[in-house]
């Protein structure tokens, strides 16, 4: 890569962005879909929700690491925000079946 490239602050602050509310927004889904999940599975309300909580903050170290890996940052919005949604609407789904 070129200096120019390098410096250039709009790239790198939409990878921040994206690593921070992306990886938010992918993990709030995970949580969501993983508290869920253990709690139709028959696991205590609270355990799940702590299982899940742990789980997500290991997600969020990974992919805030993976969005400054990717060769595109398009895609790495459109992977998280889209996973996010995607997981807090399946969880959405088995919440209703729960209840």
């Amino acid at each position: 890569m070129t200096a120019s490239l390098l410096l250039r602050p709009l790239p790198l602050l939409s990878r921040i962005a994206a690593a921070v509310f992306g990886g938010y927004a992918c993990c709030w889904g995970f949580i969501a879909l993983g508290l869920a999940g253990f709690y139709a599975a028959g696991m205590g309300f609270h355990d799940a929700e702590h299982l899940s909580s742990i789980l997500g903050l290991l997600l969020y170290l990974v992919v805030f690491c993976w969005t400054f890996a990717v060769p595109r940052v398009g895609r790495a919005w459109a992977l998280l925000l889209g996973s996010g949604a995607l997981m807090a609407g399946i969880a959405t789904l088995v919440q209703r079946a729960l209840a």
